[in-house]
């Protein structure tokens, strides 16, 4: 044989037994990007908090490959026993339902005398990044084998993927049908399961209908594409959807969008409606569309502060006042994730020198706040030890050398105003009302509520000012709802525990100043002056009417009154009706004028007026 030939025959072998190893190769996974959600990728599996197994164990050549998951952690692990040196296990996580995944997670082989291993623990599910995954065991013991994918079937309470439409409690069309080629495309949704499903009419034999469902208003949906795609059958003009549920409480996913897609057999065409979310309840829609911005490993909303303690005070108000135990775990873990310390700029501009304190003494009373609320819905200790804590600090910037009291708005002690002050007298009377025995914080409110009367911040007109001049005057600055509102919430808990008639007499005085002056109600419609015009509100303000609405709620309670009740009503049905999306995105501008700025903040906010219209 020449040397040439044989370097031919040798290439050709080569290229043989490459060819043969790229069969033997299972389908190319993706390289793993990792997730952190409650944990990040990686945990050990000593701290689950659980262990169950949601598929079948795999029998492989007499080792068994076991699927672990902790649905407290949402996260999963994968185990292989019975094997021999060298065996191997590891994860699989699809984004896409089982199209592709990440391969090879946390690959472990059993080492030396060993008969067994375990891979690190990986997230399920991915709800900052808005994608909800599929999770697999798999082994090699000379061949490769993987149990089934957990879990493809989302629920929501009882109501699970692929259930029978003529099961549903209702029948809604909250957005227009789309027509193609003369078919009626439509979206149904079951308000109050948060259930939808998509038919066509119209049609022909080979014709199809399927809903897309997404965990991020409708950017993307690689794990919801073509869910219960079924096809007219042949001498029949229409067909359906099974129903899917759009809110996966397991993998911490609230708030999902659907819309109804169609293709017409003939011409290979599709269309598809608006994307929906479902609304259960105006507060919970709102809520759920809240939760779409809500770090879950960082425990807040990213980039406000203050407002994260405002936002996660609204969702404890929702609980509290529905019942529902949604976001129960929100609680916890904004308290667990953010009380230690940070340096100016990672959650507020200033530093956060541990227990929720930084220079900003008003950004630390907004946490204080936000922990009593927590304690009167969950009674765990922990958080009002945490608002003592608070409030003690806001209590060493009372100063009886200035304006004869009040508590400076910043360390620097450069301004006393509405908003620190309310704050203060309402977690000083609130703090009384929950101590057993206490008689320090209920001698600091008193004092603090008859400086604050005498203090000018209240103008004559019965509306509350942002603050003081150097020389203690009323400086005439904007009349802003959150100032009004904190001190409507103040004086009506004074009134609850002392049951000193002139608080609630104050407090009334205040709320109908409010309703009634156009300083804060415009047509019946609560409407800051950043609201009005061609204005636009910064992003503090955003969230000033729904503390004011909170606090109007507590007074309506105290007071029964019918004309209390039946403004906040008005608020929620504004808000319902002129300033919502199909995706329950709710704006700055209650009365649904432009420009109308919406995010977490205006979500928040709105939220606030639809749990208290809720809770009447």
């Amino acid at each position: 044989m020449s040397a040439r030939l044989h370097r031919v025959l040798r290439g050709l072998l080569t290229l043989a037994i490459a060819l043969a190893a790229l069969v033997l190769l299972p389908t190319p996974s993706r390289a793993a990007t990792p997730v952190c959600a409650l944990a990040c990728d990686t945990l050990d599996p000593s701290k689950a908090q659980r262990d169950t197994f949601p598929v079948p164990q795999v029998n492989l050549g007499g080792r068994i490959l076991k699927l672990h998951l902790s649905d407290p952690d949402s996260m999963a692990w994968a185990s292989i026993d019975n094997g021999v040196s060298g065996d191997s296990v590891w994860l699989d996580r699809s984004w896409d339902r089982g199209k592709s995944w990440d391969g090879l997670l946390g690959k472990a082989s059993i080492p030396g005398t060993w008969t067994g291993t375990r891979t690190l623990m990986y997230n399920l599910t991915d709800p900052v990044g808005h994608r909800r995954g599929w999770i697999r065991a798999c082994g090699d013991a000379a061949g490769v084998t993987c149990t089934d994918w957990a879990y493809p079937t989302v629920c929501d309470g009882t109501s699970c993927d692929g259930a029978d439409p003529a099961t549903a409690a209702g029948d809604d069309r909250p957005v227009p049908n789309t027509t193609l080629f003369g078919r009626t495309i439509s979206l149904h949704v079951d308000q109050k399961n948060g259930m939808a499903w998509g038919d066509i009419e119209s049609g022909g034999a080979g014709d199809e209908i399927w809903l897309d469902r997404s965990w991020d208003n409708g950017a993307t949906w690689p794990e919801g594409s073509s869910l219960g795609r079924r096809s007219v059958a042949p001498g029949k003009t229409t067909t359906r959807t099974t129903m899917f549920t759009t809110r996966d409480p397991r993998g911490l996913m609230f708030g999902g969008a659907v819309r109804a897609c169609g293709r017409e057999a003939a011409h290979q065409e599709g269309a598809c409606t608006a994307w929906v979310r479902p609304a259960p309840s105006r507060a919970r829609a709102a809520a759920d569309a809240l939760m779409a911005s809500y770090q879950t490993y960082e425990g807040w909303w990213r980039s406000s502060w203050w407002n994260s303690a405002v936002a996660v005070t609204s969702l404890i108000d929702f609980a509290q006042r529905t019942g529902r135990h949604d976001y129960d775990w929100v609680i916890a873990r904004t308290f667990e994730q953010n009380r230690g310390t940070f340096p100016a700029g990672v959650r507020s501009s200033d530093a956060v020198e541990g227990h929720f304190i930084s220079r900003a003494i008003d950004d630390a009373a907004w946490w204080g706040v936000a922990w009593l609320a927590a304690y009167d819905h969950t009674h765990e200790r922990r958080y009002l030890d945490e608002a003592v804590t608070i409030a003690a600090y806001v209590h060493q910037y009372w100063d009886t050398g200035s304006c004869g009291g009040g508590v400076w708005w910043d360390r620097e002690r450069t301004y006393k105003n509405a908003v620190t002050n309310g704050l203060y007298l309402w977690l000083t009377t609130s703090l009384h009302q929950r101590i057993s025995g206490d008689t320090v914080w209920g001698d600091r409110a008193a004092t603090a509520a008859t400086w604050y009367q005498r203090s000018g911040l209240i103008n004559g007109a019965g509306l509350v000012n942002d603050g003081l001049t150097g020389d203690c005057r009323n400086n005439a600055q904007t009349v802003w709802s959150y100032n009004q509102g904190l001190a409507i919430g103040a004086f009506t808990q004074l009134w609850r525990s002392t049951g000193n008639g002139q608080y609630l007499d104050t407090a009334r005085r205040l709320a109908d100043a409010a309703i009634t002056s156009t300083a804060l109600t415009r047509d019946g419609v609560l409407t800051e002056s950043c609201d009005t015009g061609t204005g636009t509100c910064d992003d503090n303000q955003k969230q000033f009417k729904g503390i004011f609405m909170r606090h109007l709620a507590d007074l309506a309670d105290a007071t029964g009154s019918a004309t209390y009740r039946a403004y906040i009503t008005q608020q929620a049905d504004s808000i319902w009706t002129t300033d919502r999306d199909p995706l329950n995105r709710l704006g700055q501008r209650w009365a649904g004028t432009t420009p109308n700025q919406v995010d977490w903040r205006t979500q928040a906010s709105a939220l606030g007026a639809l749990t208290a219209a809720d809770g009447l």
